[in-house]
């Protein structure tokens, strides 16, 4: 039955580099992601409060993870604020 089964396309193993920096860039869209759920908590009318409030606690969970995983794997915040700053630049 599963032997009629071919893989059309091969899975790439991305590198240790490729990996870090994905992981920046999920702390760095999840950071984005917290900062527009609590700008949209300050202007929320009464109906959708609680749900901003639902989205800042995941976000906020969701960061700390990564933030946690960055860290475990040698990552430091400077160089996330550094690639958050370089990539935001006006010009």
């Amino acid at each position: 039955m599963y032997d009629d089964f071919q893989k059309e396309n091969l899975i790439i193993e991305k590198t240790e580099e490729e990996k870090k920096v994905e992981l920046i860039m999920s702390v760095l869209k999840a950071k984005r992601e917290l900062d527009l759920a609590s700008k949209n908590f300050e202007t929320a009318e009464a109906g959708l409060v609680d749900y901003y409030v639902y989205q800042i606690k995941a976000n906020k969970s969701k960061l700390d993870f990564l933030v946690n995983k960055a860290k475990k794997i040698g990552i430091s915040l400077d160089m996330i604020e550094e690639l958050y700053f370089r990539r935001n630049q006006v010009g």
